[in-house]
C-alpha cells in the first residue's frame, strides 16, 4: 500500500465531527495545519471552541503535538450575508419550500474547499480533510460525496494540481463517530469533545447534557444526541481508525 501523503489541511470548525477528523489526520499524516472560516454564523461559539479543541489535543496527546502545525482563520462574512439563512440570521430553524433545512447556506462547502484548496497550495499541503457526511446528516446537498468528488475535479483543473479530499465520516453514523473518537484517543479524546467541541447552531453553551453543551432542540444538538444515545446502548465500543 502506498504511504500517505505527508501533509494535511484540516477543514476545523471546533464541532464534533471536525474534531474527530482532526484527530484522524494527526492520526495519519506528518504534518497537520488547521483551517477555519467566519462567515458570520449565529453559532459563534464554534470559534472559540476551535482553540480549545487544538489546546486540549496538543495537551492530552504530545504524539499529535508534534504533528499539529498552525492555524489559519479565513474571512468569509460576505459570503455568509449573501443567502440569508438560519445559520446567519435571525429567523427559525425550519423545512423551506425547497425541502432543505433552513440552516442550508448554498454553496458554503464548495466555497470552503476552494479557499481551503488555494491555502493548501501556498502552504504545500497535499490533502484536504472534511467532516462531511452523508448518514445522519441535515440533507445538506454539498456534503454527499458525489458532490465532493466533482470539487476535486475541479480544484485539479482550476489550480492544475491534485487536491484530494479526504471524508473519514462520510459513511459513518454519528454513534460510529463517537466510537471512531474512542478507536483514536481513548476515552480522553471522547470527554475532549464531548466537553470542548460545539454543536448547537444556535450557539449555546449553557445546556449540560450527557453528549455535552448546548440547546438540545435544534438540528444539530438532536443528531448529536441521538448518536451519543445510540453508542451508549452498544456499550460505548471503540472503531478501529
Amino acid at each position: 500500500m502506498a504511504e500517505p501523503p505527508s501533509g494535511a489541511l484540516v477543514l476545523f470548525s471546533g464541532g464534533q465531527d471536525s474534531s474527530v477528523c482532526l484527530a484522524w489526520a494527526l492520526d495519519r499524516y506528518a504534518r497537520v495545519e488547521t483551517v477555519g472560516f467566519d462567515y458570520g454564523q449565529r453559532h459563534r461559539a464554534e470559534l472559540a471552541a476551535r482553540q480549545a479543541m487544538r489546546a486540549g489535543m496538543a495537551e492530552r496527546f504530545p504524539a499529535w503535538a508534534a504533528r499539529l502545525g498552525g492555524d489559519h482563520m479565513l474571512d468569509q462574512r460576505g459570503f455568509g450575508a449573501i443567502g440569508e439563512t438560519a445559520l446567519t440570521t435571525e429567523r427559525a430553524i425550519e423545512i423551506t419550500e425547497r425541502g432543505l433545512p433552513s440552516t442550508f447556506v448554498p454553496g458554503r462547502n464548495l466555497v470552503f474547499f476552494v479557499y481551503a484548496a488555494a491555502l493548501a497550495d501556498r502552504l504545500g499541503l497535499e490533502t484536504l480533510v472534511g467532516g462531511m457526511c452523508e448518514t445522519d446528516y441535515s440533507g445538506y446537498p454539498d456534503c454527499r460525496r458525489a458532490t465532493l468528488d466533482a470539487m476535486e475535479t475541479v480544484l485539479e483543473l482550476g489550480i492544475e494540481r491534485a487536491f484530494p479530499i479526504a471524508t473519514p465520516l462520510m459513511r459513518l453514523t454519528k454513534a460510529e463517530t463517537w466510537a471512531l473518537a474512542k478507536g483514536l484517543g481513548g476515552e480522553a479524546l471522547v470527554e475532549l469533545i464531548r466537553a470542548e467541541s460545539h454543536t448547537c447552531y444556535l450557539g449555546r453553551r449553557d445546556g449540560a447534557h450527557d453528549w455535552g453543551l448546548g440547546c438540545g432542540a435544534c438540528p444539530a444538538c438532536e443528531l448529536r444526541a441521538k448518536g451519543w444515545r445510540e453508542w451508549a446502548d452498544a456499550g460505548r465500543p471503540a472503531m478501529t481508525p
